[in-house]
Protein backbone atom coordinates (compact mmCIF):
# COMPACT_ATOMS: atom_id res chain seq x y z
CA UNK A 1 0.00 0.00 0.00
CA UNK A 2 1.24 3.35 -0.87
CA UNK A 3 -0.19 6.54 1.49
CA UNK A 4 -0.12 9.94 0.21
CA UNK A 5 0.86 12.27 2.48
CA UNK A 6 1.92 15.63 1.85
CA UNK A 7 2.23 14.96 -2.35
CA UNK A 8 4.19 12.26 -1.84
CA UNK A 9 3.58 8.24 -1.59
CA UNK A 10 4.85 6.14 1.12
CA UNK A 11 4.94 2.87 1.98
CA UNK A 12 2.25 2.10 4.94
CA UNK A 13 5.00 1.68 7.36
CA UNK A 14 6.63 4.81 6.54
CA UNK A 15 3.84 7.19 6.02
CA UNK A 16 4.18 9.27 9.63
CA UNK A 17 2.89 12.56 10.88
CA UNK A 18 4.50 14.87 13.23
CA UNK A 19 3.43 14.05 17.12
CA UNK A 20 2.87 18.03 17.38
CA UNK A 21 0.34 17.42 14.79
CA UNK A 22 -2.76 18.78 15.84
CA UNK A 23 -4.88 16.18 14.07
CA UNK A 24 -3.42 13.85 16.67
CA UNK A 25 -2.91 16.18 19.47
CA UNK A 26 -6.64 17.65 19.60
CA UNK A 27 -8.59 16.32 16.61
CA UNK A 28 -8.20 19.21 14.72
CA UNK A 29 -9.08 18.61 11.24
CA UNK A 30 -11.63 17.23 8.79
CA UNK A 31 -11.85 14.06 6.72
CA UNK A 32 -14.19 11.75 4.29
CA UNK A 33 -14.66 8.85 3.64
CA UNK A 34 -15.20 8.35 -0.20
CA UNK A 35 -15.55 5.08 -2.63
CA UNK A 36 -14.24 3.79 -5.57
CA UNK A 37 -16.35 1.52 -7.86
CA UNK A 38 -14.49 -0.12 -10.76
CA UNK A 39 -11.87 2.44 -10.70
CA UNK A 40 -14.26 5.86 -10.97
CA UNK A 41 -14.65 7.69 -7.73
CA UNK A 42 -18.30 7.87 -6.89
CA UNK A 43 -19.71 11.53 -5.98
CA UNK A 44 -16.09 12.57 -6.45
CA UNK A 45 -16.95 16.42 -6.55
CA UNK A 46 -19.38 16.06 -4.02
CA UNK A 47 -16.93 14.53 -1.12
CA UNK A 48 -14.39 17.64 -2.10
CA UNK A 49 -16.58 19.92 -1.45
CA UNK A 50 -17.91 19.14 1.20
CA UNK A 51 -15.00 18.33 2.79
CA UNK A 52 -13.77 22.20 1.90
CA UNK A 53 -16.91 23.37 3.65
CA UNK A 54 -15.77 21.56 6.80
CA UNK A 55 -12.38 23.09 6.34
CA UNK A 56 -13.71 26.28 6.05
CA UNK A 57 -15.92 25.99 8.95
CA UNK A 58 -13.30 25.57 11.08
CA UNK A 59 -10.85 27.71 9.32
CA UNK A 60 -8.69 25.50 8.43
CA UNK A 61 -6.82 26.29 4.81
CA UNK A 62 -6.33 23.28 2.67
CA UNK A 63 -2.99 23.82 0.95
CA UNK A 64 -3.82 23.12 -2.53
CA UNK A 65 -6.99 23.97 -4.81
CA UNK A 66 -10.44 21.66 -5.35
CA UNK A 67 -8.99 20.38 -8.84
CA UNK A 68 -5.42 19.49 -7.32
CA UNK A 69 -7.65 17.26 -4.89
CA UNK A 70 -9.22 15.06 -7.21
CA UNK A 71 -6.21 14.60 -9.19
CA UNK A 72 -4.52 13.60 -5.92
CA UNK A 73 -7.37 10.81 -5.32
CA UNK A 74 -7.38 9.06 -8.85
CA UNK A 75 -3.67 8.80 -8.64
CA UNK A 76 -3.60 7.40 -5.46
CA UNK A 77 -6.09 4.98 -6.58
CA UNK A 78 -3.76 4.72 -9.85
CA UNK A 79 -0.66 4.49 -7.56
CA UNK A 80 -2.43 1.40 -5.48
CA UNK A 81 -3.63 -0.73 -8.64
CA UNK A 82 -7.55 -0.29 -6.87
CA UNK A 83 -10.32 -0.58 -8.80
CA UNK A 84 -13.28 -1.14 -6.06
CA UNK A 85 -11.85 0.91 -2.84
CA UNK A 86 -12.52 2.54 0.40
CA UNK A 87 -10.58 5.98 0.50
CA UNK A 88 -10.11 8.20 3.32
CA UNK A 89 -9.15 11.84 2.74
CA UNK A 90 -7.93 13.41 5.70
CA UNK A 91 -6.50 16.85 6.45
CA UNK A 92 -4.99 18.17 9.37
CA UNK A 93 -4.33 21.12 11.09
CA UNK A 94 -0.33 20.26 10.88
CA UNK A 95 2.31 20.60 12.88
CA UNK A 96 2.34 22.86 15.73
CA UNK A 97 2.87 23.31 19.57
CA UNK A 98 0.98 22.13 22.42
CA UNK A 99 -1.16 24.90 22.21
CA UNK A 100 -4.23 25.06 21.23
CA UNK A 101 -3.48 28.02 18.88
CA UNK A 102 -4.26 27.05 15.48
CA UNK A 103 -2.01 30.17 14.70
CA UNK A 104 0.37 28.16 15.47
CA UNK A 105 0.41 25.26 12.59
CA UNK A 106 1.73 27.11 9.67
CA UNK A 107 0.95 24.25 6.83
CA UNK A 108 -2.35 21.90 6.94
CA UNK A 109 -1.18 18.39 6.28
CA UNK A 110 -3.20 16.50 3.75
CA UNK A 111 -3.36 12.02 4.01
CA UNK A 112 -5.05 10.39 1.34
CA UNK A 113 -5.27 6.94 2.27
CA UNK A 114 -6.87 4.29 -0.50
CA UNK A 115 -7.53 0.28 0.46
CA UNK A 116 -10.06 -2.65 -0.34
CA UNK A 117 -13.22 -1.89 0.64
CA UNK A 118 -14.18 -3.95 3.82
CA UNK A 119 -17.57 -4.81 3.23
CA UNK A 120 -20.69 -5.61 5.37
CA UNK A 121 -21.58 -9.70 4.69
CA UNK A 122 -23.79 -10.43 2.12
CA UNK A 123 -26.29 -11.87 4.61
CA UNK A 124 -26.78 -9.18 6.33
CA UNK A 125 -28.47 -7.16 3.15
CA UNK A 126 -30.45 -10.26 2.86
CA UNK A 127 -31.20 -10.76 6.55
CA UNK A 128 -31.13 -7.47 7.91
CA UNK A 129 -29.36 -5.79 10.94
CA UNK A 130 -30.93 -5.55 14.31
CA UNK A 131 -29.22 -1.95 16.17
CA UNK A 132 -29.86 -0.66 19.65
CA UNK A 133 -30.31 3.15 21.07
CA UNK A 134 -27.66 4.27 22.90
CA UNK A 135 -27.71 6.35 26.18
CA UNK A 136 -24.87 8.36 24.50
CA UNK A 137 -26.34 11.88 22.72
CA UNK A 138 -25.62 13.49 19.90
CA UNK A 139 -23.65 16.71 20.05
CA UNK A 140 -25.97 19.16 20.21
CA UNK A 141 -25.80 21.54 16.55
CA UNK A 142 -25.63 24.31 18.39
CA UNK A 143 -22.16 23.15 20.17
CA UNK A 144 -20.74 21.85 17.05
CA UNK A 145 -22.36 21.74 13.70
CA UNK A 146 -22.84 17.55 12.19
CA UNK A 147 -21.97 19.16 8.69
CA UNK A 148 -18.16 19.84 9.99
CA UNK A 149 -16.89 15.99 9.25
CA UNK A 150 -14.48 16.56 12.04
CA UNK A 151 -11.14 14.35 12.86
CA UNK A 152 -13.03 14.23 16.62
CA UNK A 153 -14.95 11.06 16.80
CA UNK A 154 -15.15 10.49 20.32
CA UNK A 155 -19.12 11.13 20.58
CA UNK A 156 -19.63 8.49 17.54
CA UNK A 157 -16.73 6.28 19.19
CA UNK A 158 -18.15 6.34 22.81
CA UNK A 159 -21.96 5.16 21.31
CA UNK A 160 -20.33 2.52 18.80
CA UNK A 161 -18.89 0.91 21.89
CA UNK A 162 -22.30 0.51 23.44
CA UNK A 163 -23.21 -1.56 20.19
CA UNK A 164 -20.32 -3.51 20.70
CA UNK A 165 -21.14 -4.33 23.85
CA UNK A 166 -24.50 -5.41 23.23
CA UNK A 167 -23.45 -7.09 19.81
CA UNK A 168 -24.69 -4.97 17.38
CA UNK A 169 -23.01 -3.52 14.72
CA UNK A 170 -24.58 -0.44 14.39
CA UNK A 171 -26.71 1.87 17.26
CA UNK A 172 -29.22 5.10 16.89
CA UNK A 173 -28.39 8.21 18.58
CA UNK A 174 -30.92 10.61 19.68
CA UNK A 175 -30.26 14.47 20.11
CA UNK A 176 -30.57 16.10 23.47
CA UNK A 177 -34.52 16.44 22.61
CA UNK A 178 -34.84 13.17 22.32
CA UNK A 179 -35.49 12.67 18.64
CA UNK A 180 -33.62 10.47 16.03
CA UNK A 181 -29.98 12.21 14.79
CA UNK A 182 -28.31 9.46 12.81
CA UNK A 183 -26.44 6.44 13.55
CA UNK A 184 -22.47 6.32 14.80
CA UNK A 185 -21.57 6.30 11.31
CA UNK A 186 -24.63 6.10 9.07
CA UNK A 187 -28.10 8.50 7.69
CA UNK A 188 -30.99 6.63 9.03
CA UNK A 189 -34.38 6.16 7.07
CA UNK A 190 -38.19 5.06 7.57
CA UNK A 191 -40.96 4.00 5.60
CA UNK A 192 -44.21 4.71 6.25
CA UNK A 193 -47.49 4.11 4.27
CA UNK A 194 -45.48 4.54 1.34
CA UNK A 195 -43.55 8.13 2.47
CA UNK A 196 -39.98 7.81 3.02
CA UNK A 197 -38.61 9.95 6.04
CA UNK A 198 -35.37 10.53 7.53
CA UNK A 199 -34.20 12.94 10.65
CA UNK A 200 -33.60 16.78 9.55
CA UNK A 201 -29.74 18.27 9.67
CA UNK A 202 -31.11 20.32 12.31
CA UNK A 203 -31.62 17.34 14.18
CA UNK A 204 -27.85 16.50 14.59
CA UNK A 205 -27.45 14.47 11.04
CA UNK A 206 -24.46 14.07 9.01
CA UNK A 207 -25.75 16.00 5.14
CA UNK A 208 -24.71 12.29 3.82
CA UNK A 209 -23.27 11.99 0.12
CA UNK A 210 -25.44 8.65 0.27
CA UNK A 211 -27.85 9.74 1.79
CA UNK A 212 -28.54 12.43 -0.44
CA UNK A 213 -28.22 10.11 -3.44
CA UNK A 214 -30.72 7.89 -2.16
CA UNK A 215 -33.16 10.65 -1.58
CA UNK A 216 -32.70 11.47 -5.25
CA UNK A 217 -33.44 8.35 -6.41
CA UNK A 218 -36.09 8.32 -3.92
CA UNK A 219 -37.94 11.16 -5.71
CA UNK A 220 -36.99 9.94 -9.05
CA UNK A 221 -38.86 6.72 -8.48
CA UNK A 222 -42.04 8.77 -7.28
CA UNK A 223 -41.40 7.82 -3.65
CA UNK A 224 -42.75 11.22 -1.32
CA UNK A 225 -39.72 11.69 1.05
CA UNK A 226 -39.84 14.43 4.01
CA UNK A 227 -37.29 15.49 6.81
CA UNK A 228 -39.12 15.77 9.91
CA UNK A 229 -38.24 15.34 13.67
CA UNK A 230 -38.15 11.40 14.12
CA UNK A 231 -38.83 9.83 17.61
CA UNK A 232 -37.95 6.25 18.29
CA UNK A 233 -42.34 5.44 18.62
CA UNK A 234 -42.19 6.24 14.81
CA UNK A 235 -38.89 3.93 13.97
CA UNK A 236 -40.65 1.20 16.17
CA UNK A 237 -43.87 1.28 14.48
CA UNK A 238 -42.27 1.91 10.46
CA UNK A 239 -43.36 -0.55 8.39
CA UNK A 240 -39.29 -0.23 6.84
CA UNK A 241 -35.99 0.98 8.31
CA UNK A 242 -33.16 0.90 7.07
CA UNK A 243 -29.33 2.85 7.14
CA UNK A 244 -27.00 4.37 4.63
CA UNK A 245 -23.41 5.47 4.14
CA UNK A 246 -20.26 5.37 2.29
CA UNK A 247 -19.62 1.24 3.60
CA UNK A 248 -23.10 0.60 4.14
CA UNK A 249 -24.87 1.22 1.14
CA UNK A 250 -27.87 0.45 2.02
CA UNK A 251 -28.63 -1.78 4.40
CA UNK A 252 -32.01 -2.58 6.10
CA UNK A 253 -32.94 -2.90 10.05
CA UNK A 254 -35.13 -5.35 11.43
CA UNK A 255 -35.41 -5.31 14.72
CA UNK A 256 -34.63 -1.98 17.11
CA UNK A 257 -33.96 -2.23 20.44
CA UNK A 258 -35.55 -6.14 20.65
CA UNK A 259 -38.89 -4.67 18.70
CA UNK A 260 -39.44 -6.53 15.01
CA UNK A 261 -40.06 -3.99 12.48
CA UNK A 262 -43.10 -5.07 10.37
CA UNK A 263 -42.64 -8.81 9.54
CA UNK A 264 -38.73 -8.59 10.42
CA UNK A 265 -37.44 -8.66 6.94
CA UNK A 266 -35.86 -6.08 4.36
CA UNK A 267 -38.91 -4.25 2.84
CA UNK A 268 -39.67 -4.03 -0.66
CA UNK A 269 -38.91 -0.32 -0.62
CA UNK A 270 -35.30 -1.22 0.68
CA UNK A 271 -34.68 -3.83 -1.70
CA UNK A 272 -35.78 -1.06 -4.29
CA UNK A 273 -34.03 1.25 -3.46
CA UNK A 274 -30.81 -0.28 -2.82
CA UNK A 275 -31.03 -1.92 -6.60
CA UNK A 276 -31.18 1.62 -7.34
CA UNK A 277 -28.38 3.03 -5.76
CA UNK A 278 -26.12 -0.37 -7.18
CA UNK A 279 -27.51 0.33 -10.55
CA UNK A 280 -26.54 3.81 -10.11
CA UNK A 281 -22.78 3.23 -8.95
CA UNK A 282 -22.52 0.33 -11.37
CA UNK A 283 -22.57 3.16 -13.49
Amino acid sequence: MKVYVDGKYYDKEDAKISVFDHGLLYGDGVFEGIRAYKGKIFKCDEHIRRLYDSARAIWLTVPMSEEQMAVALHATLEVNKLKDAYIRLVVTRGKGDLGLDPRKCPKATVIIIADSIALYPEEFYEKGLEVITTATRRIPPDCLSPRVKSLNYLNNIMAKIEGIQAGCMEVIMLNRSGYVAECSADNIFMLRDGRLFTPPLEAGALGGITRNTVLELARGAGYETQEPNLTLYDLYTADEVFLTGTAAEVMPVVKIDGRVIADGKPGQATRDLRKRFMKLVGR
